[in-house]
């Protein structure tokens, strides 16, 4: 039986001490020196119409997951009157408010971990979002859209911009990396020690960290029994994850890499 509260604290001091290897270098400095200007976002042109479609125009909007706050900012950046970022990692939440300051936008972030967020927390939100690199790390899927369609006020919206699940069959280290290498309906974790990086660098070991793969059913699944009714759902040729899985697109018989899924909580 999966312990949540046990890898979830554990997901935590991973990203806790990945932190690092984030808050220094080119990327950081771009993201700084981006901020800079009230209309910079990080959002990709996918995203940002999903956004724009669901409603961020003046929301009370919510990223689940927000890392170093780059989104959230970028939520102001498109319309949204107010952001609020949730994160479990209070080392990136710091540097999200360096970036906030830089910005100067209307956001808000919580240090919390989703399956037991502070008494505090708002649950009138107009939107939720979730990007890349967020559900892989939920030891309890039905727990977690349970969570965020709380935060949601009647028909409030959410939008998941993901990974696709089946690209999480495929390794780009291995000797045949257009080989799938894992099984797509894989019900344990993968377990990591290194660093946590996005740049395709492999950074000293620091501590352990569980990855799971979840089905697009079982994604689908736990949204509806959260109450949320799906809208719209898509799949797309395109990465948005490493650069070392770049080597999957364009390909003559090519897999899906990304999806959208939107939905709205219902009354």
């Amino acid at each position: 039986m999966t312990d949540t509260a046990d890898i979830t604290a554990k997901n935590r001091a991973a990203w806790d001490a990945s932190a690092p290897h984030h808050g220094r270098g080119a990327y950081w400095e771009e993201l700084c020196t981006g901020f800079t200007d009230p209309a910079y976002s990080r959002f990709d042109a996918t995203m940002t119409q999903a956004l724009k479609d669901a409603g961020i125009a003046g929301a009370k909007a919510v990223q689940i997951g927000c890392n170093n706050g780059r989104e959230v900012l970028s939520a102001c950046a498109i319309g949204a009157a107010s952001c609020t970022g949730i994160d479990q990692s209070q080392a990136f939440l710091a540097q999200a408010a360096t970036l906030r300051d830089i910005s100067g936008h209307r956001a808000d972030f919580i240090q919390g971990d989703i399956y037991a967020l502070p008494p505090d927390t708002p649950r009138d939100y107009d939107l939720a979002f979730i990007t890349i690199g967020v559900l892989n790390w939920m030891p309890d899927l039905p727990g977690f859209f349970a969570a965020v369609a709380a935060l949601l006020r009647p028909g409030g919206r959410l939008v998941i911009y993901e990974t696709h699940p089946v690209l999480e069959m495929f390794d780009p280290e291995t000797d045949d990396p257009m080989r799938p290498a894992f099984s797509y309906f894989r019900a344990d974790p993968f377990t990591e020690t290194a660093a946590i990086t996005y740049d395709g660098t492999r950074p000293d070991d620091v501590t352990e960290s569980h990855w799971f793969i979840h089905t697009l059913g079982s994604i689908v699944q736990a949204s509806l029994d959260a109450g949320l009714a799906l809208t719209r759902l898509q799949e797309f040729p395109h990465s948005i994850r490493e650069v070392d899985y770049d080597i999957y697109e364009n390909q003559d018989a090519q897999v899906p890499m990304s999806f959208l899924l939107q939905a709205v909580k219902t009354p």
